[in-house]
């Protein structure tokens, strides 16, 4: 994976399996003093390709390389809303309810459906009921 932007050593970092943005962010010797990280989540896993940047926002014509959105995602979803047909397992699990196992059914119903035309679909994933779709339906869109 790759860190960049306002750290000490930006560039590849070697995480181990099931790191965390935070773990990351310190394995590229953490943020310069006065950066401001808020919009990190220290505490979501990272995935191995992933690009996480640090108090910049991307470049132009790099659209892929959001602040903590995995290179290679496709363009940020609006106003922060994570995108069904281009999340990664490590992104559907940062929403609320969704574990690893949940977030992988997603997923899964995402390749047998050939994507999801609708934030309505999610209903169709095992495991999302009603209570559980009225939390995500405002978190995501496709």
């Amino acid at each position: 994976m790759a860190v960049a932007g306002k750290v000490r050593r930006p560039g590849l970092v070697r995480v181990s399996a099931g790191a965390r943005v935070g773990d990351a962010v310190q394995a590229a010797g953490g943020a310069l003093p006065g950066v401001d990280v808020a919009l990190l989540n220290p505490a979501r896993k990272v995935t191995d390709g992933e690009l996480i940047l640090v108090g910049v926002t991307a470049p132009p014509g790099q659209p892929d390389a959001a602040p903590g959105q995995p290179a290679g995602a496709g363009p940020p979803a609006p106003a922060g809303l994570i995108n069904l047909n281009t999340a990664t397992l490590a992104q559907l699990d940062t929403l609320p309810g969704v574990g690893p196992v949940l977030a992988q059914r997603i997923l899964d119903h995402r390749a047998r459906a050939g994507g999801f035309r609708s934030v309505g679909d999610l209903r169709q994933v095992e495991g999302i009921g009603d209570s559980r779709y009225e939390q995500l339906k405002e978190l995501v869109t496709v």
